[in-house]
């Protein structure tokens, strides 16, 4: 408790190079489940070429990238932490610490995937994440990346993230540095409307292998947002 105290009173880098030693024990990872579906519906698209993990974390995404066989992969974060465990779980690919706002990249990589990265910006600051991506892909490339379905208002699950959400907007209001990570910012309409608006042809396939709802629409679905296919 005392360490989730400290974090959560950190800046969102802070906290995470505070977490980064027993993050991939936390429920804060992504799922190999989840990896493992997205993988499971990018496969039949590939090859790719070279694959970045945007806001790579531990480097669980490698999972993903590496399953394609698709050539050199990457990850980017900006917690010195996070990559020092990457670094050590995946010595054979390259890690690299920036701005995701500002990536140092430029028609590097033909996919690029992120995982609950996404409440950690805000709605304003989508765009320059976004536009940063697009820029480190080639040509036709693919930006993937898991969104759940909306839950429904009689979830339990969705008013424990509303009251979670609640709670981070009091305390970056109160407290600085402030902790940006958000559930209820980015729906999928909206986010669909962010990428098209940096150039990217957005479709969405659902993750059946992550279940149905009750009314039949899967759980979740990946975005696959792609770039042009000429410069």
């Amino acid at each position: 408790m005392r360490e989730l105290v400290m974090q959560a009173l950190s800046s969102v880098e802070g906290g995470y190079d505070l977490l980064a030693p027993k993050f991939d024990y936390t429920p804060f990872r992504t799922p190999d489940g989840v990896l493992d579906a997205t993988a499971g519906v990018l496969r039949p698209l590939s090859p790719f070429g070279p694959g970045l993990d945007v806001c790579c974390g531990t480097g669980a995404g490698l999972r993903v990238l590496t399953s394609l066989g698709q050539g050199p992969v990457t990850g980017v974060d900006f917690s010195t932490g996070m990559l020092a465990q990457a670094r050590r779980a995946h010595p054979d690919a390259t890690w690299v610490r920036a701005d995701v706002g500002a990536l140092p990249f430029a028609g590097a990589f033909g996919l690029a995937v992120s995982f609950g990265a996404l409440g950690h910006f805000l709605p304003a600051e989508r765009a320059a994440l976004f536009a940063g991506v697009y820029r480190a892909l080639r040509p036709g490339g693919v930006f993937a990346f898991p969104i759940g379905a909306p839950l429904p208002i009689t979830s339990g699950w969705y008013w424990a993230l509303a009251g979670f959400d609640l709670a981070m907007r009091v305390r970056n209001a109160v407290w600085r540095p402030p902790f940006v990570m958000y559930y209820r910012t980015c729906p999928l309409s909206a986010v669909q409307g962010d990428l098209t608006a940096s150039g990217f042809t957005v479709t969405t396939l659902p993750l059946t292998a992550l279940g149905r709802r009750a009314d039949g629409s899967p759980k979740a679905r990946l975005v696959l947002a792609r770039t042009a296919s000429t410069p």
